[in-house]
């Protein structure tokens, strides 16, 4: 323990690096980002909407300049367009993306559902379920799109790996984007719902593998079905 401290003490620099890394404090263009890329996820931005710094600004109550970062984020997440004389606009996915987007969640989500996870975590899991159920008994389909969206959050988050929420968070918009186009069947989520509650009993029961294979088969049928929607 002595020489641990006289190593820590040598080292002065070193310590305060490591300390400004832990505290680090994102950006304001950072939450921004942040806050675009919820608000895409949750279906608030549709496919093509235009998006003006001047707005974006006076509605999140910051500078132009901020949102000009958090565009140039967005856009390098491909989750935006930035068209030349024309402006920034919320980015229309090409079906020959839906593969690569469809073996990140594979790879993520099947492997953290495999993993298990605390108590607390597959509660949030069970959470999204329910938030689903109520939403289609009041026949709000935006609603059991978000519920959607937040049982697939949940499961990423088992693992607990701050670095998997925020590539599941980019894959999420990314999907939202999707399925604007496939939601003109109002059955589309509904048709999902019976499939996440049997993926989350099998979690809740600790039978990890079969939440695996089932969540595996469930991914493979959406990739199917979003293929076909847009013309693959």
């Amino acid at each position: 323990m002595a020489g641990a401290e006289q190593q820590t003490n040598e080292n002065p620099g070193l310590d305060s690096a490591r300390a400004r890394v832990r505290m680090r404090v994102p950006s304001v263009a950072e939450r921004v980002a942040e806050e675009l890329r919820y608000q895409l996820a949750e279906g608030f931005l549709v496919p093509g909407a235009k998006l003006t710094e001047a707005t974006v600004a006076e509605d999140l109550g910051v500078s132009r300049n901020t949102v000009r970062e958090a565009f140039a984020e967005l856009a390098s997440e491909r989750l935006l367009i930035r068209q030349p004389n024309r402006g920034v606009y919320v980015a229309t996915l090409e079906p020959g993306d839906i593969h690569d987007v469809y073996t990140v969640r594979r790879a993520i989500e099947v492997s953290s559902i495999r993993a298990g996870g605390s108590p607390e975590r597959i509660a949030a899991v069970r959470a999204a379920v329910e938030e689903g159920k109520r939403a289609a008994a009041a026949n709000d389909n935006d609603g059991l799109g978000s519920a959607n969206q937040h049982f697939h959050g949940a499961i990423v988050a088992l693992a607990e790996s701050a670095r998997l929420n925020a590539i599941m968070k980019q894959v999420l918009a990314e999907m939202r984007l999707y399925f604007h186009k496939a939601t003109v069947d109002a059955n589309f989520y509904s048709d999902w719902l019976e499939e996440n509650e049997k993926i989350c009993s099998a979690l809740e029961h600790g039978e990890l593998e079969k939440a695996g294979d089932l969540l595996l088969a469930y991914l493979n049928r959406s990739e199917q079905q979003q293929a076909s929607v847009h013309g693959q």
